[in-house]
């Protein structure tokens, strides 16, 4: 019996490469595919792949010199990415061709030849040659880890299993946008101060190092050895170490992010980390809104889709972005798993506010757990946009105060030794 050569990866993405014996190469698929793996390349160990032998046959050479060509000038697949907007583009215009009829494979090849994006391009024409293969769409989707994450998998299984793929796509589509929202409207409430004392940063830069060494000339010149007022001082002191203090700080700056990089790696630091952003003054608050919408949200849509509680639990702690978050669900999902009910063990987490537990609580003794979970994730959204609001206007003034204390410090400093020499002259 020959041998074949294999690539395949398991439901969580992990690769896995060997060697076995089968009759052929379809054979070889379906031991694989016993095993829970999904083949993503099988050879003959001694040569290529039957399945690749077939597609060069009635091809002509000049054919496939150019798609060496294209492959060449390809970006490095480490550079590739498909952002969300892309995918959330490309589930939408998949559930609008599935809910009109057209088969997955071919709505799949019809939004390959269109889209732009070379790695999701590149995927889809795998995942129709998967499929055609004999894989469904769930197993397609695994076999490419870094654009469907194991959300995205599970809901299109349950759509599968449920018959209601078209459903299921559309719900997903309009998930990732709704979750988008929420990250950029929490970024935007980030970058508006970071801005602000970029500016500042720049604004005092400039002081330093062009505006007050032209005084501190002119104060030589005038104030013919007298001591200079303490705050003038102050700031001559400051603007001669400028040059020196300034790349420290930078360096610093560089050296901390990368380090909690690090050890945002590692699960104690990213516990860590997760618990002080969600207890920061001004913005805890906001995350923490953000985090538990986040949560309602997908284990809402997830269980709307046909996952079972603890595949769906399993999941929300995965994709949870927060590690505090995944802690507290991951105590949930083993009560849950010990028969207690999901609003009693949540309550115990403390940290979701009551107002989710009761709702939790009516949606588990009613059995409209999904819808009430999504009821919620609307209401901390609206959330989420009155703390974002919020914050703006308190932000505004503060840092308007702020950079009117630096510059009109420094202001002041540069005009005391020339009011010292106006009082002198009129007493004279």
């Amino acid at each position: 019996m020959p041998k074949y050569k294999f690539v395949a990866v398991d439901q969580k993405g992990k690769e896995y490469t060997g060697n076995l014996e089968a009759a052929d190469e379809s054979s070889a698929e379906a031991k694989l595919r016993e095993k829970n793996l999904f083949p993503t390349s099988v050879t003959p160990a001694g040569g290529a792949s039957k399945a690749a032998a077939g597609k060069g046959k009635g091809k002509k050479k000049p054919a496939a010199s150019n798609t060496n060509l294209q492959k060449e000038i390809q970006m490095p697949s480490f550079m590739q990415k498909v952002s969300p907007k892309q995918l959330m583009a490309f589930t939408r215009q998949l559930a609008t061709l599935v809910n009109a009829g057209l088969p997955l494979v071919r709505g799949l090849q019809v939004l390959g030849r269109q889209e732009k994006n070379p790695l999701l391009k590149k995927s889809l024409a795998e995942m129709s040659d998967s499929i055609e293969g004999g894989s469904n769409f769930a197993e397609a989707l695994v076999q490419h880890p870094k654009i469907f994450d194991k959300l995205y998998v599970n809901m299109v299984k349950a759509g599968e299993v449920g018959g209601v793929l078209d459903k299921v796509l559309l719900s997903l589509a309009e998930f990732m946008e709704k979750v988008q929202k929420i990250k950029n409207k929490v970024k935007g409430a980030m970058i508006y101060p970071i801005v602000v004392l970029s500016l500042t940063m720049l604004i005092l830069a400039f002081l330093m190092i062009v505006i007050i060494p032209k005084f501190q000339k002119i104060f030589e010149d005038i104030m013919q050895g007298k001591p200079l007022p303490w705050l003038t001082r102050q700031v001559v002191i400051f603007s001669e170490n400028f040059v020196v203090i300034a790349p420290i700080i930078v360096v610093v700056v560089i050296l901390l992010s990368i380090t909690l990089k690090f050890v945002k790696k590692t699960k104690k630091g990213a516990y860590a980390i997760d618990w002080t952003k969600l207890r920061m003054p001004l913005f805890g608050s906001l995350f923490m809104k953000s985090a538990i919408g986040r949560f309602s949200r997908t284990l809402g849509e997830l269980m709307d889709s046909g996952v079972p509680v603890l595949q769906a639990l399993t999941i929300v702690g995965e994709t949870s972005g927060n590690a505090v978050v995944e802690t507290a669900i991951h105590e949930v999902h083993d009560a849950v798993k010990e028969g207690e009910n999901i609003a009693p063990t949540l309550e115990s987490t403390n940290i979701f506010p009551p107002m989710v537990i009761s709702m939790v609580e009516v949606g588990e003794e009613t059995g409209e757990l999904p819808q009430m979970l999504k009821r919620i994730a609307d209401n901390f959204d609206d959330e989420v946009d009155n703390a974002v609001a919020g914050l703006t206007s308190i932000i505004e003034p503060m840092l308007i105060v702020f950079l009117a204390v630096i510059v009109g410090a420094i202001v002041i400093a540069l005009f005391l030794p020339l009011i010292g020499i106006i009082e002198g002259l009129n007493t004279q």
